[in-house]
């Protein structure tokens, strides 16, 4: 690791200026990703902004049809929040099943997004429940808000404060893991809503996209047998030494009607 200067700010304003101000200045959060980089020097920085001191950043709340939960929020405290149990299950569920407890007791919602690791689990959430990433200048619909791999919408110095996500009908995850580091070898997000139903896949693409024609077999009929017949192209899928692309096509209809099963 090279040598870089610590800075644990009390506030947002502190935060966005002591980047501002930095050489080469990077945001931490649970530190799950950027740590090992740092460790490893895939990564140089002059300055590390520590967000986890700014006490706004962190919580979960319920307010009527949505339930927000704060930026530095760790996983495992949205998998035993009863809140997010009672609302939606399946984020909940979903946050239980990232890495290794280890993982969870550090990692946060809001360093997940910012990362867009192609398989993280958190951008399923966000954009398979149609989630709103709020940042300390705008607000970003999920549709928005992922680009590309390792990309997002969010500007430089842009920060990520909370995600507000409204609350589904029914909502069903299912994923088959790495077993090794538990990422989502392919991860289904399945959710009826107010608008529609809404299927995210992860893993299985460079980045997390939307299933549009499981989405529509859902929609005339919201079952794991109305998805029977109904396959995902190889195109332009992962293909490493876990699963080839053709696999992960086939992973993709298997978890989604086990999300499907779970959501009913």
């Amino acid at each position: 690791m090279y040598d870089f200067t610590y800075h644990r700010p009390s506030s947002l304003d502190e935060a966005a200026s002591l980047l501002a101000g930095a050489e080469d200045g990077q945001f931490i959060a649970g530190g799950q990703t950027l740590l090992p980089t740092l460790k490893q020097r895939l990564a140089r920085v002059t300055d590390v902004i520590d967000l986890g001191g700014i006490g706004e950043l962190s919580g979960i709340a319920v307010l009527g049809s949505r339930i927000e939960v704060g930026a530095t929020t760790r996983h495992a405290d949205v998998a035993a929040s009863a809140d997010v149990r009672n609302a939606i299950a399946a984020l909940a569920e979903l946050a239980d099943s990232i890495g290794d407890p280890q993982v969870r007791n550090q990692g946060t919602i809001g360093g997940s997004l910012a990362n867009n690791d192609p398989a993280a689990d958190y951008p399923a959430a966000v954009l398979g429940l149609n989630a709103t990433v709020h940042t300390n200048s705008r607000e970003i619909a999920a549709d928005d808000f992922f680009t590309g791999m390792f990309e997002t919408a969010l500007d430089a110095g842009e920060i990520i404060t909370k995600v507000s996500f409204p609350l589904p009908e029914k909502a069903g995850y299912a994923k088959f893991p790495n077993p090794a580091s538990r990422y989502a070898i392919v991860g289904v997000m399945v959710a009826a809503t107010g608008s529609g139903v809404r299927v995210a896949v992860t893993g299985a693409g460079p980045c997390v996209f939307r299933a549009r024609d499981i989405e529509g077999a859902l929609a005339a009929d919201f079952s794991a047998s109305a998805l029977d017949g109904v396959t995902v192209s190889a195109d332009k899928l992962n293909s490493d030494l876990h699963a080839s692309a053709e696999y992960r096509a086939h992973l993709v209809m298997v978890m989604a009607k086990r999300a499907v099963a779970a959501a009913g």
